[in-house]
């Protein structure tokens, strides 16, 4: 996934942040499909460079001077996406497990999904009497 593939998902409908959590579902959803399968083959290793490039990206975008995400919030990116690298290899070397990366992943999701907003109450119906 490069720069332009994420800034491509990011003019599809919807809001940045529900094109973000579409686009971690998908590369985390890749990544269960590939632990699950047991096989250490181009799908495996697809998907582990697929979420590796997406943080990557991630990363790159908080590094921008004009990045409007606060602070702190640009710097803990940043420094996921350095483990993820990191971490990324040790599991392509079979010295880690899958499950972290996927981890990482949903936490990031329950941070992006939509916010139940509070129902509010049904209006009362106006009251008619007769004169």
């Amino acid at each position: 996934m490069s720069l332009t593939a994420y800034t491509r998902a990011q003019r599809t409908t919807g809001t940045p942040r529900e094109n973000e959590y579409r686009l971690f579902a998908d590369v985390t959803r890749a990544l269960i499909e590939a632990g699950e399968s047991g096989n250490r083959d181009h799908k495996f290793f697809d998907a582990l460079d697929w979420n590796r490039r997406l943080w990557s990206t991630l990363s790159t975008d908080c590094s921008s001077p004009t990045n409007k995400l606060p602070r702190q919030l640009r710097a803990q990116i940043i420094s996921i996406s350095i483990w993820v690298g990191k971490y990324t290899s040790m599991v392509a070397l079979d010295r880690a497990d899958i499950d972290a990366l996927i981890n990482i992943n949903r936490t990031i999701m329950e941070g992006l999904a939509p916010q139940q907003q509070p129902a509010r109450p049904a209006p009362q119906a106006a009251t008619v009497t007769a004169v």
